[in-house]
This record gives C-alpha cells, structure tokens and sequence, in this order.
C-alpha cells in the first residue's frame, strides 16, 4: 500500500511517497480502507521537527481523516464492515479527564498517522462520521473541528447571546465560527485578509476586523461587544497575540488557548488575568464521548466543514506548503481514496 513517510530527517523536502505491508484485522481490532485526511498545523510543525524535535522516524504524518471499515478481528462489535468512521485523534483517551499515558497515544505522533491507504486502529479508536458530509469534509472533523466544539462546548459553556471572537479563518477557527452561530452567540472574526473576512461574514460572522487596519484588534472588540469585552476568545496564535487577547476579554470571561502561531513563548503581564478573574483554558482537541456528542450536533444542525482546496495523497508536500503559506480558509484535504 502507498503511505506518505517521513523518514530520516525533518523537513518538508522529506516528506516522501512509500510503500508498505496492508495491515490485517488483528482481534480487536480493524482497518480501514482511508479515503481522505486533512492537514492542521500541528502536522505542519510535526515534519518540520519543531513539533517534537525527538519523534522517532520514519513516521506517517497528519492526524485528520476518515475512511470505510474493510475488515474487522476477533470480537469486534462497535463497528460493521462498510461503516465510514473517523480516528479519534488520542486512541486511547475515550472519556474523563487526559492522563499522561493517553496523551501519548495520538496519532501523526508518536503514532503512524492517517496519510496511508489502509489503517489499522483498535475499535475503540474509532467514531462513525455524519452520513450527509462528503469525505474530504468528514475528514476535518477528528482534531480541527473537536478542538474547536470543545473550546466553545464543553469548556467555554458558551449560550446564546454571548460574544465569541475567533482569530483568523484556519480549520479550527472556522469551525469556532459555525459552531458558535449554531449555539445562537455574536462572532467577531480577525483576519488580515477583507476577502476571507467576506466568507466569514457569510458563515454567520457578526462583525470582522482586519488586524492589519486595526493593530490594537483586542481592544476593538472589546468595543464592538457593547464596550463590556468578548465572553470567549478562541486563542489560535499563542503568546504572540495573548496580550490582544487579554484586551478583548471581558471580566470573568475565557480564552480558550489552542493554537502557537504566533509564537509559543514571549513575557505576558498576568495582572489581568488575575484582576479580572479570566480563565485561560488550554484545549488539546478532545476524547471519544465529546467526538460523538459533536457529531449528533451536526448531524441535527446539518453543518457542513469549510474546505478550501483538495489535493491528491501524492502532492502532499504541495498541500504542507499551502497550509505553511496561510492563504487557504477552513481546512486543506487530501483524498486518498475515492
């Protein structure tokens, strides 16, 4: 079978096409006959070493995808041949609070990834997807799309009436957008882009601001949002944009803290936080339990996942560098069957 490998070294000029054994069913277990992924940064990081300069290579890269069940081991009974499902992200965090050992357990590393023709999981491991989401969009759902319903869901309790701002219009942030208009919240979204804040504005997105117009966007929002501050920020750009952050917040209120790109590490007044009782949440996507509540909502709601442009599994390294160059809005695809 044809996988995409990194082998001896980092970097994207080593993301290379390979071939290896088609896995068996083993007991317990299944495989799946993978029929799209999709890219978030984290895979980015991953291959250019920077996301755990000591992963041991060669490794199959990308977390995000879906495929159809082929067969199926011993004993297997959550899943039939012929179901389309997902991988959740941590194979073995199905519930509960995140322990050390799950947190080892996640795929695109340390564990081979989904950027292969066959893969087999444990059938824990494994969640069926919506039936009305084409595959290419079934595939954003495992890490871009949980980490944002977990974000605004599960830890940000966010209602309706409440104002959300999300930073920029990558995977995880789109998705904050829609799910937050489905939850009947306000949504203020940041670009440096009027062409991709257009989009959002037809997604649902209340009001935009263009950070490159408006340098102190934190304090904009805290304006646009009756001059009281942002109930949840969707924090995607790290300590980069922390402070923007903490101006947009209103007392009381929650940065969901998901993504570094704007950089991991910089000196950050905490005086704010602490005056105004802000929650600074950390959300590494989420377990099985919460995958599957995120799925009956847009299987209700009929939501379907922004994806910008698709590529095929042999141009992977074509799709790296167009989720490195940032211009895509939502998610990037790379179908690997079908």
């Amino acid at each position: 079978m044809r996988v995409v490998e990194l082998r001896e070294r980092f970097g994207l000029e080593n993301v290379t096409l390979a071939t290896r054994s088609k896995p068996i069913a083993e007991p317990g277990r299944v495989v799946l006959r993978m029929l799209a992924a999709s890219l978030n940064y984290r895979d980015l990081l991953m291959v250019l070493g920077q996301y755990n300069p000591k992963q041991p290579l060669p490794l199959i890269p990308c977390s995000d995808g879906v495929g159809e069940v082929v067969s199926v081991g011993q004993g297997v009974e959550r899943v039939r041949v012929g179901d389309r499902v997902a991988p959740i992200f941590a194979q073995d965090w199905i519930s509960g609070r995140p322990r050390i050992e799950v947190l080892r357990s996640t795929l695109g590393g340390p564990l081979d990834g989904t950027l292969t023709e066959y893969l087999a999981l444990k059938e824990s491991g494994v969640v069926r997807v919506p039936q009305h989401l084409s595959d290419d969009e079934a595939a954003t759902l495992p890490c871009a799309g949980l980490t944002a319903w977990n974000a605004l869901v599960t830890h940000g309790g966010v209602k309706a009436g409440d104002t959300v701002l999300v930073q920029g219009t990558g995977g995880v942030s789109i998705f904050a957008l829609q799910f937050a208009v489905l939850l009947g919240a306000r949504v203020i979204v940041t670009s440096s882009s009027d062409e991709k804040l257009e989009r959002a504005r037809s997604l649902g997105a209340w009001k935009t601001i263009n950070y490159r117009s408006l340098p102190d966007w934190g304090r904009e929002a805290w304006k646009l949002a009756d001059d009281r501050g942002v109930d949840l920020v969707v924090e995607v750009g790290g300590a980069g944009t922390l402070a923007h952050s903490l101006a947009a917040v209103r007392p009381g209120g929650q940065i969901s803290l998901i993504g570094v790109l704007a950089g991991g590490m910089s000196e950050i007044n905490i005086v704010p936080i602490l005056m105004g009782q802000i929650r600074v949440q950390g959300v590494l996507v989420g377990h099985r339990e919460n995958f599957e509540t995120m799925n009956r909502a847009i299987e209700v709601h009929h939501l379907r996942p922004a994806v910008s442009r698709v590529f095929p599994l042999d141009d992977t390294r074509a799709a790296l560098t167009h989720l490195a160059a940032g211009e895509h809005f939502g998610k990037i695809a790379i179908r690997i069957h079908g």
